[in-house]
């Protein structure tokens, strides 16, 4: 491996790589912002729901979560066209992942919610408050501090889901580094530079949660 020779591709390769970058931290934020709303409102429901509505929750938070992410992708991207709603390679992806995320991040809340004791919730109700003021005033703090770990996680497996996305056409890190490689058969070289860039932004995202964990503890 010429280290020099490569560098000095990489340099001449450096936009691309920018902007296939700037496309997978787009697609992951967006996939984890509205994952995670719709995975708060999916926990809500498999805890504190009615019967019938808790089912259906279920089937779906079971199906999403028993279906491989490459199945969510291409059926973003082909099914839904052919019930005549067309979306983009970039929508289509953020789609398939908040779903995927969505589904996950329901679990997560569900678990953590289920290990409040219930006398927090009737001695909310006790004093008066609703379900919105007892869920943000005394579940979701308890509930963040065990959600968060766990949630962390999550977001990394969607950064590293979005490489399925170059299937479709999204022009992400990895497709942009494929291209690369047609180009210039560095294959070992490229591999290894998109590998530690994921790695760089994953170890973010898990100093960030460790940040926020610190922030939130409950002082011993």
């Amino acid at each position: 491996m010429d280290i020099l020779h490569f560098l000095d591709v990489l340099w001449l390769a450096r936009w691309p790589i920018l902007k296939g970058i700037g496309v997978t931290l787009s697609i992951s934020f967006l996939a984890i912002c509205c994952g995670t709303l719709i995975g708060i409102a999916v926990g809500l429901a498999l805890t504190y729901a009615k019967a019938p509505v808790r089912w259906i929750v279920r089937g779906y938070t079971d199906f999403v979560r028993g279906t491989p992410v490459l199945v969510l992708v291409l059926a973003s991207y082909y099914v839904l066209g052919t019930i005549g709603l067309d979306l983009g390679p970039f929508q289509a992806g953020i789609l398939a992942l908040a779903v995927f995320c969505s589904s996950h991040v329901g679990e997560i809340v569900r678990g953590a919610l289920q290990s409040i004791p219930k006398g927090q919730t009737e001695a909310a109700k006790a004093i008066g408050l609703t379900f919105s003021q007892t869920f943000a005033y005394v579940l979701g703090p308890q509930a963040l501090r065990q959600v968060l770990p766990a949630w962390v996680n999550t977001a990394a497996e969607m950064v590293k889901a979005s490489t399925l996305l170059s299937i479709i056409g999204v022009a992400e890190l990895l497709l942009r580094t494929q291209e690369l490689i047609s180009r210039t058969f560095m294959s070992l070289e490229f591999y290894f530079f998109a590998g530690f860039l994921y790695f760089t932004v994953n170890y973010a995202i898990e100093r960030f949660g460790r940040y926020v964990e610190r922030k939130i503890a409950v002082p011993s």
